[in-house]
């Protein structure tokens, strides 16, 4: 696993075993489990930098996904071992756009992107913390 700086330019990397609930009648991934593999990246991302999205939430700030998009290249089926690639790309004053590739063995399944913005309790976007931001 890589583990690096949540800031623009940098990536991280799962390892996702595709478990059986999350396919279809065909023992093919369900297509709305992709983006639940993009949170994940995000997620362990974070974790990576030494920071929980508990501990983000616990400081009154969420991070919301304002766009999402995938594009299927080939179907995970059950019990593929996938690598995840999270990209983080621009990084603005409230929101970072993130892009991820699904890699089976050498081979790219899935491409995507979100874009989450930070908001506070009542949904007023906010700045990102100082920690999130990309170093000068």
């Amino acid at each position: 696993m890589i583990h690096s700086a949540p800031n623009s330019g940098h990536s991280h990397e799962i390892e996702i075993r595709v478990r059986y609930q999350e396919t279809d009648g065909q023992r093919r991934v369900h297509h709305g489990n992709y983006l639940t593999y993009f949170e994940m990246g995000r997620t362990e991302m974070l974790r990576a930098q030494g920071y929980t999205y508990k501990a983000f939430e616990d400081a009154g700030l969420f991070m919301v996904v304002a766009e999402a998009s995938c594009r299927y290249q080939a179907a995970a089926e059950y019990d593929d071992l996938l690598i995840l690639r999270t990209h983080v790309g621009k990084i603005s004053a409230a929101s970072i756009r993130h892009t991820y590739e699904l890699i089976r063995g050498k081979r790219i399944i899935t491409t995507g992107e979100t874009l989450v913005v930070c908001v506070d309790s009542d949904g007023r976007i906010r700045k990102l913390p100082e920690w999130l931001l990309p170093k000068s």
